[in-house]
């Protein structure tokens, strides 16, 4: 970031200055795994299982990896001082792990340590059969990967939320991101201010004008009006982010989700396929490609897609959005019960989901199910009492794009909504 400024020799110290203050991954340095079965083959499996897990983690965006010939002098002996190690290796985090034989079953033990407090912030165990293990091999390593590259991003999450307001634009990003927790009108506002800021310190970081681009994009799809204005403002900046760092998967990934807010999901196709391709243990990078599949009536594709996000991020605070998708997918596709089921998924993990009682309400009214739908819709106009019919119509154009089945959705959408008049 910053590099297109580097050459100005008016701006050089400013520019260094930018350069340093512009990203501050997190590190981290996975310590070679013991082999607690002690036989040799365990131990090729054991050196093969770190090499893996570092190539994999090091697809992704939010950790920097130290590379395996770093620590590989730490095998086979005992590390008395893990906090001296860290700071010789100049890393935030360690993973160590351990492989291990019980009964007819191989078992793989990791765990995250942050070195400022030595505590351990994630552990798990991951268990596969040995007369299958050549075959799942490559799925353990992913499992673990993903599944540590989601615990370091919620983690650096949670610490930018606690930074004050002298921040990296790394961090602003992160706390741009992390506003979607919520995913309202407020949050998403202040994902956009986040992006602002980022760029404020950094105007040539391509992941802050990736992130600018989908919070924008959401605040147009969800909650704004139908202005052409912001439709090219969002993609301004989302060719500037493709221009500055083409090969970053999230930014890639970014782009592909604001592309698809925009309403053109033909477009997002090839940044989402190449997020998925730079980081395939990236479950959010799925997500896009899936989202972008749905809203161009690829449905069963979108669901393979969606289906990968989950396996590959089982913990994620934004699950509910995922199953939402995946009931678009299928009542697109005609399956209005499976959509339903989904939906209510969807809804036990947030009771909150809007779009979820609207989609039920839907579904109901369909079945001629009146009382639910009314009651379904009751529950969105509590959740959202500022938002009217025309935009909740506005948001399901663009959800259900191109669908056949959108005047249907939308009929049965009104009709809910009349239900909950005070004259009805």
């Amino acid at each position: 970031a910053g590099s297109a400024c580097a050459g100005r020799r008016s701006r050089g110290a400013r520019d260094s200055r930018q350069v340093r203050r512009t990203r501050r991954c997190p590190s981290l340095a996975v310590l070679p795994f013991t082999n607690r079965s002690g036989l040799p083959e365990d131990e090729v499996f054991a050196i093969g299982m770190v090499e893996d897990v570092i190539d994999a983690l090091s697809q992704g965006v939010h950790v920097r990896v130290i590379a395996s010939s770093t620590t590989a002098h730490f095998r086979g002996g005992a590390i008395s001082d893990l906090g001296a190690m860290a700071r010789q290796l100049g890393v935030r985090y360690l993973l160590e792990g351990n492989v291990r034989r019980a009964g007819s079953n191989l078992r793989v033990t990791s765990q995250l340590v942050e070195v400022a407090s030595g505590a351990i912030l994630w552990t798990q165990k991951f268990e596969r059969p040995l007369s299958e293990l050549a075959a799942l091999q490559e799925d353990l390593v992913i499992e673990v990967a993903a599944n540590l590259d989601a615990q370091v991003y919620r983690i650096e999450m949670q610490r930018a939320l606690r930074k004050p307001a002298d921040l990296t634009a790394w961090e602003a990003v992160t706390r741009s991101f992390a506003a979607y927790r919520q995913f309202d009108a407020e949050s998403v506002s202040l994902a956009i201010e986040e992006a602002k800021r980022a760029l404020a310190i950094a105007p040539d970081y391509g992941l802050a004008h990736a992130m600018f681009a989908m919070a924008n994009s959401v605040a147009y799809a969800l909650f704004g009006p139908d202005d052409p204005g912001e439709v090219r403002r969002t993609r301004g900046h989302a060719d500037r982010a493709l221009a500055l760092d083409p090969d970053n998967a999230l930014v890639l990934a970014h782009v592909a989700i604001a592309l698809v807010c925009i309403g053109q999901p033909e477009a997002a196709l090839h940044p989402a396929e190449r997020a998925v391709r730079l980081s395939p243990s990236a479950g959010w990078a799925y997500f896009v490609w899936g989202s972008a599949c749905c809203l161009l009536g690829r449905c069963d594709e979108a669901l393979q897609h969606f289906d990968a996000e989950l396996r590959l991020s089982p913990v994620s605070h934004m699950r509910y959005i995922t199953y939402g998708w995946q009931a678009y997918a299928h009542t697109r596709a005609g399956r209005w019960q499976e959509a339903a089921a989904i939906m209510e998924q969807a809804l036990v993990l947030n009771p909150a989901f809007a779009f979820g009682f609207v989609s039920k309400a839907v579904s109901c009214s369909r079945d001629g199910h009146a009382g639910e739908a009314r009651d379904a819709m009751m529950r969105v106009r509590q959740l959202e009492p500022e938002v009217p019919l025309t935009l909740w119509e506005r948001r399901w154009r663009w959800v259900y794009l191109n669908c056949p089945a959108l005047e249907e959705i939308l009929q049965h959408l009104r009709l809910a909504w009349t239900l909950t008049e005070p004259d009805s």
